[in-house]
């Protein structure tokens, strides 16, 4: 049975649950966030991703109502929520503190929000035990928040978000305090629970990891603008500029200018070397300049010359080895200098190539992105 795919954001008929229409936040002079338009639909898990400063947080901070608009509107299904104070919102956020009241235990901390909106007793308790099940935490029920570990920590504040069943949850750098290993445990964690659930998730992050692992379309932002909205995939294999590219995972970016040439264009990028055959759809007149942007795992590295269009010699000049690949650093003619990875798929293997070695690297005239700006 073929998987239905999820992507109402293709489906005209669909309305979003966000949206920001020409959104503008200042602070004084400075301008955060510049006419933003964005759509987030049902069961999203969207990530707002890019440098410290670019407006994430306040686009955040806006959706839960700790920050105005300047200027603009922000509908929460269909509503017009600029005027709704944050408590009244069906929004909850997730801070990266957590803010777990120390003495109160797991089970009171995520009872504490509905027994504030005075629910009934058993109805609150049969809603603590569902979290305590969804987030693996029932046997820690009774433990105060220093009595557990960061992991379980984070996820009593997930639970708590999610006791009063919001719409829309906000989570703000929520795996900043967790080590690697627990972080990337965790992200799948956070993205089962969120499928289990069908609330909407907004997630902001500066890590490209996090974001291309738990999101279902991430908008990459700078200064205040979006500069793509699309999913992890799209986002890696089709940057729509050179921001997007250098940004997003370990990029080889090269300058040249374009000419077309059949289904492409041929890319004049360094004197005495051969030009970079490209496909492309993007149209480019004549000597037009241009980015070229190939990731590492894409260029192949040989010591004999292989047979295929995009060859260059080239010295190797580092080696990082990660366990799991090996990155070369490749300095060509002229000083430019190209990343190459390979997989080390053997446990013992003896490597081929080593620093000093003449080598060639390559890669297929589909391998990379060109990129007018």
């Amino acid at each position: 049975m073929a998987q239905t795919v999820f992507a109402p954001w293709t489906d005209p008929d669909q309305k979003p649950i966000i949206e920001f229409r020409n959104v503008t936040k200042t602070f004084g002079e400075f301008t955060a966030i510049h006419d933003l338009s964005l759509n987030i639909y049902e069961r999203e898990f969207f990530a707002l991703l890019g440098p410290s400063g670019c407006g994430k947080t306040t686009m955040m901070r806006m959706l839960a109502g700790f920050e105005t608009i300047s200027s603009g509107h922000i509908f929460l299904s269909g509503q017009d929520i600029g005027a709704i104070p944050p408590n009244k919102r069906p929004v909850n956020m997730m801070f990266q503190s957590y803010a777990l009241f120390p003495h109160l235990s797991v089970w009171e901390n995520i009872a504490f929000g509905l027994k504030r909106e005075s629910r009934d007793r058993d109805q609150i308790a049969a809603r603590v035990e569902e979290m305590l099940r969804l987030t693996r935490l029932t046997k820690f029920a009774k433990r105060k928040p220093h009595q557990i570990s960061g992991g379980q920590r984070q996820r009593v504040a997930l639970a708590r978000s999610l006791a009063k069943a919001p719409k829309l949850l906000l989570l703000d750098e929520p795996l900043g305090a967790l080590d690697r290993k627990l972080r990337e445990e965790t992200q799948f964690e956070l993205m089962d629970i969120q499928e289990k659930t069908g609330t909407t998730f907004v997630i902001v992050t500066h890590d490209q990891e996090e974001a291309m692992t738990v999101a279902s379309r991430i908008a990459v932002m700078d200064e205040g603008h979006l500069v793509q909205v699309a999913t992890p995939a799209e986002i890696y294999e089709a940057p729509n500029s050179v921001y997007v590219a250098d940004f997003i995972g370990d990029v080889n970016i090269l300058q040249g200018r374009a000419t077309p040439q059949g289904d492409g264009v041929s890319i004049d990028w360094a004197e005495g070397q051969p030009p970079i055959r490209a496909a492309t759809d993007t149209t480019f007149s004549p000597g037009q300049a241009c980015h070229f942007a190939v990731r590492p795992e894409k260029v192949t590295i040989d010591v004999e010359r292989p047979d295929r269009p995009n060859t260059f010699r080239g010295k190797v000049i580092d080696i990082a080895y990660l366990g799991n690949i090996s990155t070369y650093h490749v300095e060509l003619a002229g000083g430019h200098r190209m990343k190459a990875q390979m997989v080390n798929a053997r446990r013992l293997a003896n490597r081929q190539i080593t620093w000093e070695d003449e080598v060639w690297v390559g890669f297929t005239d589909t391998a990379g992105v060109v990129l007018e700006e």
